[in-house]
């Protein structure tokens, strides 16, 4: 799937609505911090779980008490989409329910 690269005052808006994201040279991203490795580790798999259903994958790294996102579509030549600013918003829904902050 491919999605069109979106004007950078659109790219602000969306991530105004996402706090913890930020624009940065690697794409969109956001570290978690949680209270455990297991808690963690969790929220990793809950997370490739999402990015499996919606086909669309981020550089996602476990630390020991955190997770680590960067999102960029590389079918647009890692520019910023639609589809990395949905799947953040996915990930904000599901990231407190594993005390993720």
């Amino acid at each position: 799937m491919t999605a069109d690269p979106l004007p950078q005052r659109q790219i602000e808006d969306r991530l105004a609505q996402l706090p913890g994201w930020a624009l940065e040279e690697d794409g969109i991203t956001r570290t978690y911090r949680l209270g455990s490795h297991f808690a963690a580790a969790a929220l990793t798999t809950h997370i490739a779980q999402v990015q499996d259903e919606l086909n669309h994958h981020s550089d996602l790294t476990l630390g020991y008490d955190t997770v680590r996102l960067a999102v960029r579509t590389h079918s647009a030549d890692g520019a910023i989409t639609a589809l990395d600013l949905d799947l953040a918003a996915r990930i904000e829904q599901l990231a407190p329910a594993h005390g993720a902050h």
